[in-house]
């Protein structure tokens, strides 16, 4: 056996640099802040660039956007033949279960691809007037990040053109399953080109989910970074026995007394969030609501404030549990509990995001479920 002394040691290199995305790319993810890729993104990456199909799970918060943002950009932004027309036309199309997940998305693409060759990106949802989309789409595109209902809506009217998308990202496919767009996506699937590459990513790997990927996907690479309803693991959580009828009263004395800034509570229904917010507004804490029934410029605003620190209390039904990216949050109340394990483990991952716990300060946020019985919503 060799001596100590003959024992090399090699040192191996994470960073995004060699992931083999481009000098443009790394710029962008640097100018983030981020210097290592989190697990998802070192293993989604490098097939997604070798135009494999994938199918990806990872719970929440753990920088899957990124991890098929990136090597999208990058695939898109190879010399390509001059389209008809001059007019880009849909080469991505990225579907979401939400509007805010869709507009977050789009985020990411214009954060990322902000050093790339010119791509136009645009985001379509329901909620908001179709003509402006319209007039959006007329002038081509590169990039379509869509919700399924609305996107057919568009090819109701023929006012898009799928025949030439290359990259298909099914996004939160599980919820979107959840919401029963099933469907709407076989819908969409089938005005795809069979000659594309596929990506599909889910919080877990259901047998329903299993299924899906053997309709859409081809030889797919498989990535699973998370144990099946494992919490985030920078997360701390506590419980608060209460009275079904103190609730209210507990979670605006916890939010008082601890001088929380910056909370999402989760509520059961539309109703329960919206008289929520209204009792702590009674408080004396500044609260607003977010749920299916509020119109999307509201939803947009409201979350925009409570992003940018001018809201205290956000109130939202499981809507906002998946995909809402909101940067060092670190209080999540679980006003009334789910149904179901899952949702519970979508809605604590609000906090102990990838960009905290990777590759910025490490912090143990705080959860707290209120439990006191069953709830009247």
């Amino acid at each position: 056996m060799s001596s100590r002394a003959d024992i090399q040691e090699i040192v191996i290199d994470t960073s995004f640099s060699t992931l083999g995305l481009s000098d443009a790319l790394l710029r962008a993810v640097a100018e983030q802040g981020y210097t290592e890729p989190t697990p998802i993104q070192l293993q989604a990456i490098p097939p997604i660039l070798a135009g494999r199909d994938l199918l990806g799970a990872a719970q929440t918060g753990t920088g899957k956007t990124a991890g098929f943002t990136l090597p999208m950009l990058q695939r898109l932004a190879a010399p390509r033949d001059e389209q008809p027309g001059g007019k880009p036309q849909v080469r991505a199309l990225i579907l979401t279960p939400t509007r805010e997940l869709a507009a977050q998305v789009q985020d990411s693409v214009r954060t990322y691809g902000k050093h790339v060759k010119a791509l136009r990106s645009i985001t379509i949802f329901g909620g908001v007037n179709i003509n402006p989309q319209i007039a959006e789409l007329r002038r081509g595109v590169d990039i379509l990040v869509a919700t399924p209902g609305r996107l057919l809506d568009h090819v109701q009217q023929r006012t898009v053109d799928l025949s030439h998308v290359e990259i298909l990202v099914l996004d939160e496919a599980d919820r979107m399953l959840d919401m029963g767009f099933i469907h709407d996506m076989r819908r969409v699937v089938a005005l795809l080109p069979k000659e594309r590459q596929t990506l599909l990513f889910s919080a877990t790997f259901s047998d329903d989910i299993r299924k899906l990927s053997g309709a859409f996907l081809r030889d797919p690479v498989t990535v699973e970074v998370a144990r099946r309803n494992t919490p985030a693991e920078l997360v701390s959580q506590v419980a608060h026995p209460v009275d079904r009828d103190r609730k209210r009263e507990l979670l605006a004395h916890l939010v008082k007394s601890n001088n929380w800034q910056q909370v999402l509570v989760f509520c059961k229904t539309k109703h329960g969030a919206n008289r929520l917010a209204q009792q702590l507004e009674k408080e004396g804490i500044d609260a607003d609501a977010i749920h299916g029934n509020k119109s999307q410029p509201a939803r947009t605003r409201a979350l925009k404030r409570f992003k940018e620190g001018e809201l205290q209390v956000l109130v939202a039904t499981d809507i906002a549990a998946r995909g809402l990216d909101i940067e060092a949050l670190p209080h999540v109340v679980n006003f009334e509990l789910p149904n179901v394990s899952e949702d519970y483990v979508h809605r604590i991952g609000r906090t102990g995001r990838a960009g905290e716990s990777a590759t910025r300060s490490r912090w143990s946020a705080t959860k707290t479920a209120a439990a006191g019985g069953p709830s009247s919503g």
